[in-house]
């Protein structure tokens, strides 16, 4: 269980800002060998936004499976209703080159579907979308940089570059991005990761979310350079992948949670 809360300030009323708040209970599967499956719900609490978003609506229902290639090649395949309201299928990719250098790519073949202001829906999966770029990781600060360019899920071309400090629960940064229908933008990022820091090795977990993300975007265009995520958790700090599938960049920091094992009783 999560909040997702959303502002803005669009002068064409008396308030500052319109609050948008969704509470975000949502379930996630292992199912063993790297599959997955992730579904999540959003109940609006508080709305002000407009009637479009005053309904219980499911926002995500993603079926994946992560798996390594040889050494240096890591690769996520995702298939369902995705966030930023498409469904289809995605390809996550991540090529390790060094210790300090990598290249990741997606691309992604979907549609729109939006449970928002009742069921809408394309007939089929046309928009094709795609970005590729290095990342670099600077060990001794924590500090990652990352440069992709691509086609986003607008129809826009653009380029995007990101730099991350990584500290011990938290991970700040600030980001510029260019397309051709948005122009120039730039904003910062906070990516909290919340407690409670040690977890069960129980089958079934109850928790709350596991990081609070904060974007600030200085145009406040959600079309421009917009992308889907495949996780509802998905942030930058934890990346695409598990831990420890080719541990490169933060996830060969120290883990933010670490598993509580139960204490069996002996018995004579």
């Amino acid at each position: 269980m999560g909040v997702d809360f959303n502002y803005r300030d669009i002068w064409l009323n008396n308030r500052v800002y319109d609050v948008l708040v969704n509470l975000t209970p949502g379930i996630r599967w292992n199912m063993g060998h790297r599959w997955q499956t992730a579904a999540q719900v959003y109940v609006p609490i508080v709305n002000q936004y407009g009637d479009r978003y005053k309904n219980v609506r499911l926002n995500m229902a993603v079926l994946s499976r992560q798996m390594a290639v040889g050494k240096h090649w890591k690769m996520k395949i995702s298939g369902g209703l995705f966030g930023a309201e498409r469904y289809g299928l995605d390809w996550k990719n991540m090529f390790i080159i060094s210790p300090w250098l990598a290249v990741t790519a997606q691309a992604g073949l979907t549609g729109y579907c939006s449970m928002t202001a009742g069921w809408q829906a394309s007939h089929t999966m046309r928009r094709f979308t795609a970005q590729i770029g290095p990342e670099i990781y600077l060990h001794p600060w924590n500090t990652g940089i990352s440069v992709r360019a691509g086609r986003y899920i607008y129809g826009d071309y653009g380029i995007t570059g990101e730099c991350f400090r990584h500290f011990r629960h938290a991970s700040i940064g600030c980001y510029a991005l260019y397309s051709n229908k948005g122009k120039e933008d730039a904003g910062f990022k906070i990516i909290v990761m919340l407690p409670p820091y040690k977890r069960s090795d129980h089958k079934v977990r109850v928790r709350p979310a596991s990081n609070f993300r904060l974007t600030y975007s200085i145009e406040a265009d959600n079309y421009a350079a917009s992308s889907y995520s495949t996780d509802p958790e998905q942030n930058e700090r934890e990346g695409w992948f598990d831990r420890d599938l080719l541990p490169w960049g933060p996830e060969t920091m120290p883990s933010d949670y670490s598993i509580k094992e139960r204490k069996e009783e002996e018995r004579e």
